[in-house]
């Protein structure tokens, strides 16, 4: 394992990081609502900035593992990589020109970013592979995360003060404050790409003629690895239980905001809560990391999702902004264990030519969590007559998906990935 590209490859999440802290977690949701969105009704506010993400979150879906084939096929995830960094750059400094009223365009830009960020990660992470190896594998993924976490908390620290001490920049208004966040998340995520642009390699691979358009090749491969899935039984088997428990996780991150304030917190209060997180994160990344190596990655993993079982059922009962922020400490300390394991996990078993296209096939999984675990927590809280009963909802999620991530064998499905590769060069060396 070489130093430089581990660094550089973890120094890209420590830019883009900013996207999702900034952009889809503090400022634009409360810019878009108070803002953007600004004489719409509150309740066509909110529905046109969850049909944007929606349509973000399909578009994604849909195209990551069509465009991790590709990648795969013509050996240029780093093309594709800047590519879709450089789409969310461009889509964050350019919602600097969001006025009052100018919902549609925020949609519009909040959408390409949200595709430039999304889609950017599933070559990103489909160089985890290859920048580390078996023995480092949990280690540098944590690393990532925990890097993530710093950048992103670190930059919305600034742009939290651009807004509340506006005049502490030169700035006439927290307005103005707000838009110079946005354009600090573009330039702050290009200049910790650059290390990874200019440092990382991608691995060499036979040439092999093309005689049909890429996009063709895309979905040609994509229903061949559904037809082959069954080759990978383990890696399937896990993919199912990512879907559950990260449906949890996932509606833990996007719905605690709406949760907060329907049991009367204020912004002020939540967005500090984000920040406790974010910081808390950095260290106890690195925690499962090392844990990993002491009790496998697998016992880790399912160690942190015990811990957001307990998470669920305090949320139920939570009543004050303080609460809130031992909450927010909890979630802190499993969060970045629970994602890096996971992506780390799920590298051991992926075939060696195939990165691209089965972490296209993660990445799915984890965006349609996206849609299915808040619309459940929705109907629930809709049905009862109150969100604590939406809340505790995500119990089924994560039970199931524990349930399911015990049944998953992580040596046979590395053996498996092992072999179809070994079978693969076989082949291309006859040929």
């Amino acid at each position: 394992m070489k130093k430089k590209p581990v660094w550089s490859w973890m120094l890209y999440d420590f830019g883009n990081s900013a996207f999702a802290t900034t952009i889809m977690a503090a400022v634009l949701p409360i810019f878009y609502y108070d803002v953007a969105a600004k004489g719409l009704k509150e309740s066509l506010a909110a529905s046109y900035w969850g049909y944007s993400q929606s349509i973000a979150v399909l578009i994604v879906a849909v195209c990551a593992p069509i465009l991790g084939a590709i990648s795969d096929y013509s050996a240029a995830k780093k093309r594709f990589l800047m590519f879709f960094a450089f789409m969310g750059m461009i889509a964050s400094v350019l919602l600097a020109f969001v006025g009052e009223g100018d919902y549609l365009l925020a949609s519009f830009l909040m959408i390409v970013g949200t595709i430039g960020f999304s889609g950017g990660n599933a070559f990103y992470d489909a160089f985890l592979p290859e920048v580390s190896d078996n023995e480092s594998i949990d280690k540098v993924s944590a690393g990532g995360f925990a890097l993530g976490y710093i950048g992103g908390g670190i930059l919305l620290a600034i742009n939290l003060l651009m807004i509340l001490k506006f005049q502490w920049f030169g700035l006439p208004n927290s307005l103005a404050g707000t838009h110079l966040a946005f354009v600090s998340v573009g330039i702050w995520w290009f200049i910790f790409s650059i290390p990874l642009f200019k440092n990382i390699v991608e691995e060499k691979k036979v040439k092999v003629e093309r005689t049909e358009s890429y996009a063709k090749i895309g979905f040609t491969r994509v229903v061949k690895t559904l037809r082959e899935m069954n080759q990978f039984k383990q890696l399937a088997l896990f993919l199912c239980a990512f879907w559950l428990y990260n449906d949890g996780i996932s509606t833990i991150i996007k719905m605690a905001t709406i949760y907060g304030r329907d049991i009367g917190i204020n912004s002020n209060s939540l967005i500090i809560a984000l920040l406790i997180t974010q910081f808390v994160g950095i260290p106890f990344a690195y925690f499962f990391g090392w844990l990993a190596k002491k009790i496998t990655a697998k016992k880790a993993l399912m160690l942190s999702l015990v811990i957001y079982l307990a998470i669920v059922a305090l949320g139920y009962f939570m009543t004050t902004a303080l609460h809130f922020y031992i909450l927010a400490i909890c979630v802190g300390f499993v969060q970045g264990g629970a994602q890096s394991l996971s992506r780390s996990v799920f590298g051991r078993m992926v075939p060696g030519d195939r990165h691209a296209e089965f972490y296209g096939f993660y990445g799915i999984s984890s965006k349609f969590a996206a849609i299915f675990g808040p619309f459940v927590f929705a109907l629930v809280g809709q049905l009862t007559g109150s969100s604590r009963f939406g809340i505790l909802s995500l119990l089924v999620f994560f039970i199931a998906g524990i349930l399911l991530l015990q049944l998953v064998d992580v040596e046979k499905g590395t053996k498996e990935a092992k072999e179809h590769t070994n079978k693969a060069s076989e082949v291309v060396t006859r040929t």
